[in-house]
C-alpha cells in the first residue's frame, strides 16, 4: 500500500513539473511605436517603457478578466463610440471605460463610484445624471458615456492634452493641476504622481494594445468570440408604473430582464414614478 501510494505521488510530481515547463510566461510584444487618442507615447524614455511593460505583462496574465473583457466588447463597443465620436472625443477612450469598470454596468467601487463609467455621486450629478429613490443614472450607458464626454472635453480644454485629460479622470483635475504648477511639468509622462494615477494611462494603453491584438498575447480568441449584441427596442415611460413586473409581462418579458437592460433602475422596488419626466426603457424585441 505504501509503495502504492509513493507511485502515486511521484506520477503527481513528475506531471507538475511538467505543467510547469509548459505553462511558463512569455515576454510581452511590446510595439515600435504606440499612442493614446493620437497623443505619441515616448517609448524612446526607458522609464516609459518599462512603465508600459509592466502593465501589458500585469493584464497579459489577468487570463480570466482580460477574457471576459474581450467578450463583452461585441455588446458595448459600437454604441459607446458612436457617443464618443458624437461628442468629438477620441476612439480610444473605450479603453478607459474598460480601465475603470472591464465594461461591468453594476460595477461599483469601494468608495462609491458607479458604472460603466465609474462616476462618483457629486460628479454625476453635477454633469447632469440623475440620482434618486428611483433611478441611478450612472448605470444608464448612453447618459453617463455623454456625461462622461462633457467632463472629457472640459479637462481637454484645461490641460490642452487629451493624455492629461485621461489622467484626470483618474486624479481630478484639481489634483492633477495641482501637481502640474508644483512641479512645473505638463507631460503626463515626466509628472511624479501618486501611485494609481502613475499607472493609469499605461493601464488604459495596455488593455488597448493586448485587446486589440489578443494573439500576440496567448490569448487564443477572435471577434467570433464576442459576446452577441442584445436585439432590444425603446419604450417611452412617462407615467407611474404601480407594478414592474406586471409592466414586464405585458411587454413580453421579465422583472429579471427589464433589470438586466434597464441597470439604472433602483433594484427592491417594484413600482417607478418618473415625476413627470420621461424614461426610455431597453426591452427585448
Amino acid at each position: 500500500m505504501i509503495n502504492k501510494i509513493g507511485l502515486f505521488v511521484l506520477i503527481l510530481f513528475v506531471y507538475s513539473c511538467g505543467n510547469t515547463v509548459s505553462s511558463k510566461i512569455s515576454y510581452p510584444v511590446i510595439p515600435s511605436s504606440v499612442s493614446f487618442a493620437g497623443e505619441k507615447v515616448p517609448l524612446e524614455e526607458q522609464d516609459t517603457k518599462e512603465r508600459l511593460e509592466r502593465e501589458l505583462l500585469v493584464n497579459q496574465n489577468y487570463h480570466t478578466s482580460t477574457m471576459l473583457i474581450y467578450r463583452h466588447i461585441g455588446r458595448y463597443r459600437d454604441f459607446i463610440i458612436s457617443i464618443l465620436k458624437e461628442n468629438e472625443v477620441p476612439e480610444d477612450f473605450f479603453y478607459l471605460a474598460i480601465a475603470e469598470s472591464s465594461l461591468n454596468p453594476n460595477a461599483v467601487s469601494s468608495v462609491g463610484a458607479m458604472g460603466i463609467w465609474q462616476f462618483m455621486k457629486g460628479t454625476a450629478e453635477g454633469y447632469g445624471l440623475e440620482i434618486n429613490n428611483y433611478v441611478d443614472e450612472r448605470r444608464n450607458l448612453a447618459k453617463a458615456t455623454r456625461a462622461a464626454c462633457r467632463y472629457l472635453k472640459e479637462a481637454h480644454k484645461e490641460f490642452g492634452s487629451w493624455t492629461m485629460a485621461a489622467a484626470s479622470y483618474n486624479r481630478g483635475v484639481r489634483g492633477l493641476k495641482s501637481a502640474v504648477e508644483a512641479q512645473k511639468e505638463s507631460n503626463y509622462y515626466r509628472l511624479y504622481l501618486n501611485q494609481e494615477t502613475y499607472r493609469y494611462i499605461f493601464r488604459i494603453i495596455a488593455l488597448k494594445i493586448i485587446l486589440s491584438n489578443p494573439g500576440d498575447y496567448n490569448f487564443d480568441i477572435s471577434e467570433k468570440d464576442f459576446y452577441p449584441q442584445y436585439k432590444l427596442k425603446i419604450v417611452t415611460v412617462k407615467e407611474t408604473i404601480s407594478d414592474l413586473p406586471e409592466f414586464a409581462k405585458i411587454h413580453k418579458t421579465t422583472y429579471k430582464d427589464l433589470v438586466l437592460h434597464n441597470p439604472w433602475l433602483k433594484t427592491g422596488k417594484y413600482n417607478f414614478d418618473p415625476s413627470g419626466k420621461s424614461y426610455d426603457f431597453l426591452i427585448p424585441e
